[in-house]
């Protein structure tokens, strides 16, 4: 393969995997915030914060500094949370060479504004191919090694299958799809939803709930989708229902797990405090429901859960919500809103 140079901005758990990925098939580099983060890598080539136990490829090169990191990459990852996604790119624009594709791993939406990360991309850095790495990931799973698989998006189907083998491994099989606005809410939409997937395991409720909470959030999931210009297809596939399993179900998702503890009566505030990692879906469930009123979409699930973490109400109080909102004809309804 052509040394195609990687720089990957971000050394939070699913950065470093892809990084990690990148590294065994290419020149990569992550760039930390923290020096001392940095070297952890560079020298023990763990990264100690998010994923103490597994090693990292000693290929993999980490820098606490942005300019070295992004001066002289032919492909630039975009791993920070979405809060700081413009200021970060803001930061790497003066640096970066015309031209170089930007892939997006942020599976958020911008406070204010309500933009994808994508749409950050192309405000920030115009001209540059933009798409995101996106699917059903848990970072500890992948580089464990075991069997997974992600989706790139572009709009240029001819830089995408380029892309593809940057971060293909033996047991980590990449597609493309040309999709990216449905591939990217798919990821934004899923975090809401696994929240409230998560408040009911901290309710108690049992499979059935859960089921539930999973088809009827894949239908919110969906409806706006659709109406922002995604693709219905997109939504059954790896970026939508996939990536909404994993998510719903595995305590490795920061997601659930924010939304079990408040199932067990913690407050948002004190579920914040406590985590290293940023869950996505606290902040885009606010925007999500933005975004609902102004389309006039239903979405009673990621309405509940907003309700939750921005309006102070329980997690118990939510669910009699659900459970009180009458039910028409599933697939009827669906077409219709």
């Amino acid at each position: 393969m052509q040394q195609i140079r990687v720089a990957v901005l971000g050394a939070g758990s699913w950065g470093t995997t892809v990084a990690a990925l990148a590294a065994r098939n290419t020149p990569t580099v992550v760039w930390s915030r923290r020096a001392d983060l940095a070297a952890q890598i560079n020298d023990g080539h763990r990264n100690l914060d998010y994923l103490a136990d597994y090693e990292l490829p000693h290929e993999l090169r980490a820098t606490a500094d942005l300019e070295e990191a992004v001066t002289g990459c032919d492909v630039l990852v975009m791993g920070v949370p979405s809060h700081s996604f413009r200021s970060t790119l803001e930061a790497v624009g003066p640096h970066l060479r015309p031209w170089v594709p930007v892939l997006s791993l942020t599976k958020g939406l911008e406070q204010g504004t309500r933009l994808r990360m994508s749409e950050i991309v192309t405000d920030v850095v115009p001209g540059h191919p933009v798409g995101v790495l996106t699917g059903p990931n848990l970072a500890k799973e992948i580089l464990a090694g075991h069997a997974a698989a992600s989706v790139i998006a572009m709009d240029d189907e001819n830089v995408a299958h380029a892309l593809q083998d940057l971060f293909r491994a033996d047991l980590f099989r990449v597609y493309t799809n040309e999709d990216v606005v449905g591939c990217e809410l798919g990821g934004v939409l899923k975090n809401v939803i696994a929240i409230a997937a998560g408040m009911a395991d901290g309710l108690g409720a049992g499979d059935n709930t859960r089921a539930a909470v999973i088809t009827r959030g894949l239908s919110e999931m969906t409806r706006m989708g659709e109406a922002l210009g995604g693709q219905r297809d997109t939504f059954a596939g790896l970026a939508g229902m996939g990536d909404l399993m994993a998510t719903c179900i595995s305590p490795q998702s920061r997601n659930r797990h924010v939304g079990e503890r408040l199932g067990r009566g913690e407050t948002i505030d004190e579920i914040i405090a406590a985590m290293n990692m940023v869950a996505e879906g606290v902040k885009t469930s606010k925007v999500v429901m933005e975004l609902a009123g102004e389309l006039g979409i239903d979405m009673p699930i990621c309405s509940e859960v907003e309700a939750v973490c921005h309006q102070g109400r329980s997690a118990s109080e939510a669910y009699t919500g659900l459970l009180r909102r009458d039910a028409g004809p599933e697939l009827e309804a669906h077409r219709r809103r």
